[in-house]
């Protein structure tokens, strides 16, 4: 069964924490996940966090911590000197993990762990990878790795297998190198098991194993896994040589970070926040949006300002404003999202632009008439100025084609200009419609009532 944290689980384990009942407690968390004893951390006040956290045993405090939410484990990691930090959590975790930990603290708290780590090999390696800027290759993978020389047989292989096994937690593949540390391919333990004893590795190794350089983007990264279903990704210097190997853990972490920053962007976020940041970062990221916002809405009441005379003359006019722009927003938005779906999923060539604009055209074409017939048949049904029906028909099918147009243009060009395509939708998209929308629908409607 899945673990709950519920009130009454909560409450009897604080009453523990404060009764100092380390049997019970122990009784409780040895059957419990590191990712749910996190939950249970996120509930607790700095005194009791730190108690339960003292309480686990070396490898679990480093395996919780590693399924901490960044501000938790900042919390956490403030009470402990940096001894203990080297002692019982760096020396327990992989080194990707452990750079990303180092990477949240000061410079100062991160030279006081890192010189009181005993394996100097390992500080090193941490060292190389906090070089590494985090949304690449290099930020994401670990240095542990199992790696065999393409000119070995597969009895030495086995045997250094088994040696090199005892500092790797998990393997998904043995990669091959030449003599330089060029990576060739890798072997499977299947084939490592099949064949004898004598056959060369370079025999038997896998070459079409994809590879990426350090610093190739995180989103690529996670592109390519997907596209070839691979759960580990070997990583490679500028020349070639195997520096590390990327697992699929580390890429579901960048795919969520990913979808939640472009949930952000589509909501008008324009900072990474989350509920339990301060008032003043959360109005910081909100507020600039939002003063697009208010500026577009200025814009469409100027707009409408400059049809004045026509709306006090055909007053009706009027009641179809919040349709035209609630339909241009929502089209545009639908247009936007499909196409940042696709630039995320490596699915739209950027080569195909001219070819997606008049496959949406078409599809905006086809919406547009059934939406436009609608309209006319409730305004012939309910209205009396023939004017009017044309002009909100007209109106709507020309906002409609415009809108999808438009919504896939910009996210295309901003992804072609390296910018975050995500930003196109949500509020951008809206505000701009709303303005280009009512300018359609007043300038037909002036023209309309022109002619009729």
């Amino acid at each position: 069964m899945p673990f709950e944290l519920t009130r009454i689980f909560l409450e009897k384990m604080q009453e523990f924490i404060a009764q100092k009942d380390e049997t019970s407690i122990h009784k409780i968390l040895s059957g419990i996940h590191a990712a749910d004893i996190a939950q249970i951390f996120r509930e607790l006040s700095d005194k009791e966090l730190l108690y339960l956290y003292n309480l686990l045993d070396e490898e679990k405090s480093a395996d919780v911590l590693a399924e901490m939410e960044e501000d938790e484990r900042e919390r956490l990691l403030e009470q402990l000197p940096g001894d203990v930090i080297a002692s019982r959590i760096i020396d327990n975790m992989d080194s990707d993990d452990a750079a990303d930990l180092l990477g949240e603290l000061s410079e100062e708290k991160q030279e006081e762990i890192l010189l009181s780590l005993e394996d100097v090999e390992q500080a090193g390696d941490i060292v190389d990878l906090l070089t590494y800027d985090e949304d690449t290759a290099g930020g994401l993978m670990a240095k542990e790795l199992i790696a065999v020389n393409e000119e070995w047989d597969v009895e030495l292989c086995v045997r250094e297998i088994r040696k090199q096994a005892e500092e790797v937690d998990e393997f998904y593949y043995v990669w091959v190198i030449d003599d330089d540390g060029i990576l060739k391919g890798t072997v499977s333990l299947k084939e490592l098991l099949i064949s004898r004893s004598n056959t060369k590795i370079k025999n038997i190794a896998d070459t079409e194993m994809p590879s990426v350089k350090t610093d190739t983007p995180s989103e690529e990264v996670a592109n390519i896994m997907k596209k070839y279903d691979l759960v580990s990704l070997p990583v490679v210097d500028t020349i070639g040589r195997l520096v590390g190997r990327i697992t699929i853990d580390d890429v579901v972490d960048v795919i969520k970070e990913e979808a939640e920053k472009d949930y952000q962007l589509i909501s008008g976020i324009t900072e990474d926040v989350e509920y339990t940041d301060s008032i003043f970062l959360l109005t910081r990221a909100r507020l600039p949006w939002l003063v697009i916002g208010l500026t577009g809405g200025i814009l469409a009441s100027i707009v409408i300002g400059l049809y004045e005379g026509e709306l006090k003359i055909f007053p009706e006019m009027a009641f179809f404003l919040p349709l035209i722009g609630a339909m241009g927003g929502n089209v545009g938005v639908q247009s936007s999202s499909i196409i940042v779906q696709g630039i995320a999923a490596g699915t739209i060539e950027l080569q195909g632009i001219t070819r997606k604009l008049f496959k949406d055209l078409k599809v905006a074409f086809l919406n547009g008439i059934f939406l436009s017939a609608l309209i006319f048949l409730y305004n012939i049904l309910i209205s009396d100025s023939f004017a009017l029906t044309l002009t909100v028909s007209a109106a709507l099918f020309s906002v409609i084609l415009f809108a999808s147009v438009f919504g896939s243009l910009v996210p295309m060009v901003l992804h072609r200009l390296n910018v975050d395509p995500a930003l196109a939708t949500g509020p951008f998209i809206t505000t701009i419609n709303d303005i280009i929308g009512l300018s359609i629908y007043l300038g037909i409607g002036r023209l309309m009532y022109g002619i009729f």
